[in-house]
């Protein structure tokens, strides 16, 4: 999927449970930075959005993740209200560190400099028990240190659970070593062609469960 979605630029498109993640922030956002709004304004903030996102999708999902905004969105304002109105929201991180050609970029949801606290909020069906290890490394690049009070705040439609991120620094080593990785796969060849006869498709995975993509793993792999 990385070599058909980066290399050859067959970008693939999300489903609904991302779609519903992108529209609850944005209705936590508005409600964050006007603390005076009221649920049912950001709650139409989220459906707003949801709706747009989603209008052409014909993933059967649609409703049923859309009936689930309102109460993740209620549990998830009320608790981040606490912390205040956000010093910043949807801010850019770059890291340049030795020995990679390109940075590691990313964008934080939220922090609250008066805290000291950077956050990103995550979605889910199911509240996990501990922060997952792909989360760990992206909120550790928002971070510069372990003084840092790093973050990942997940919502379900019935729990909000704020986990605070341990071991920033080996979290960042680890987000280095996957770069390096990925820095050494891309200089094997400027063909796009070489890294298709180099690899093969899983059709099994998930990745590849979307009828497009499945084309597509026809289309380059014949498979």
């Amino acid at each position: 999927m990385f070599v058909l979605e980066r290399v050859l630029g067959e970008k693939q498109p999300v489903g609904v449970p991302a779609h519903r993640g992108v529209a609850i922030e944005d209705g936590v956002t508005h409600g964050l930075m006007n603390p005076m709004a009221p649920l049912r304004n950001c709650i139409a903030v989220a459906h707003a959005k949801y709706d747009a996102l989603t209008c052409l999708s014909g993933d059967p999902r649609r409703d049923r993740y859309r009936e689930t905004i309102a109460s993740m969105m209620i549990t998830a304002l009320e608790e981040l209200r606490k912390y205040g109105v956000p010093s910043r929201t949807q801010g850019a991180v770059e890291w340049h560190p030795g020995g990679l050609e390109l940075p590691i970029y990313g964008v934080f949801d939220y922090e609250w400099s008066q805290h000291g606290i950077i956050a990103d909020l995550k979605t889910t069906e199911k509240m996990p028990g501990e922060i997952k290890k792909p989360h760990a490394r992206q909120v550790a690049l928002y971070a510069a240190s372990d003084n840092m009070d790093a973050r990942l705040i997940y919502v379900t439609p019935k729990k909000f659970e704020p986990y605070r991120l341990e071991n920033i620094k080996e979290h960042r080593k680890s987000l280095l070593r996957i770069a390096q990785t990925v820095e050494r796969f891309l200089a094997l060849s400027d063909d796009p062609d070489f890294f298709v006869s180099i690899t093969m498709p899983d059709l099994d995975s998930f990745y590849w469960s979307e009828p497009a993509a499945r084309q597509l793993a026809y289309k380059y792999w014949g498979v």
